[in-house]
């Protein structure tokens, strides 16, 4: 980060599996009891006999809604929007996520996106929204990204090389101790306003 640019967002990477969402989870709650306006969405698994059968999104207000589920393929079958074995629903991620990242005031807000990945890439109107958000003088974007590997998705390696974000990365052996400085950067963007 650049000394001449102020902290205005978080960003956090790490494997998949490796806690990132429980993170976010545990900062937002915490956040919230501190009294930190907050929107958003995160993502969850979703299991069936003990399988990842697929992910929803799930707003920081409770309201739930498919992002993807595994699919067999179909031969001859519409195209669909796939990431591995996964079908992404777009519709219902845009009814739910892009509602859910719409300020609701013109007051100074914490906007919450768990995640900015591969499947949800499938939505021009959500990568449009989030780069409003980054340019909102009145918004701090806290968001996990996927950790650089493999094809480069543009709008990450776009948002990992701001220099008013600062970028933690996850991995099993300093997930429990990385609350309190993630909760810390936060509140010191959020007093750059």
């Amino acid at each position: 980060m650049a000394s001449s640019t102020k902290l205005r967002h978080i960003l956090i990477t790490g494997p998949p599996g490796v806690g990132k969402t429980t993170l976010v989870r545990k900062v937002c709650d915490s956040l919230k009891q501190s009294g930190v306006a907050l929107q958003g969405f995160y993502t969850e698994e979703v299991r069936a006999e003990g399988r990842r059968i697929g992910f929803d999104v799930i707003t920081l207000h409770g309201i739930r809604a498919p992002l993807s589920r595994v699919k067999a393929d179909q031969p001859g079958g519409k195209r669909e929007l796939r990431v591995g074995q996964y079908v992404v629903d777009i519709a219902s991620f845009e009814q739910t996520a892009l509602t859910a990242l719409r300020l609701k005031d013109t007051g100074q807000c914490v906007m919450v996106i768990d995640e900015i990945g591969k499947m949800e890439m499938f939505s021009q109107p959500f990568i449009q929204l989030v780069r409003s958000l980054f340019s909102n003088p009145q918004v701090t974007v806290f968001a996990t990204i996927p950790i650089a590997k493999g094809k480069p998705i543009h709008l990450v390696e776009e948002l990992r090389k701001r220099h008013d974000a600062k970028l933690f990365e996850v991995s099993k052996s300093n997930r429990d101790v990385l609350e309190e400085d993630i909760k810390s950067a936060v509140k010191v963007a959020l007093s750059c306003e």
